[in-house]
């Protein structure tokens, strides 16, 4: 389906879910960035890609790839 045969709820709804996923990816990169290895369940090195993968990715690391 194309942007223009939406209608405007539909449209809302995908503007929503996408600033959903850029805002769970971004914090899930700063927060990797800043956290020191030691703090992070297995490597910061293999977190990095998977936080990409949408729409589990960042909230895999938010949930589960950080030490308390």
């Amino acid at each position: 389906m194309r942007w223009d045969d939406m209608s405007g709820k539909r449209r809302g709804v995908v503007i929503a879910l996408a600033s959903v996923e850029i805002a769970l990816t971004a914090a899930a990169a700063v927060d990797l960035c800043r956290r020191p290895a030691a703090d992070v369940r297995g490597r910061k090195g293999l977190w990095w890609p998977a936080i990409f993968v949408q729409p589990v990715g960042p909230v895999a690391y938010l949930l589960w790839g950080r030490r308390s």
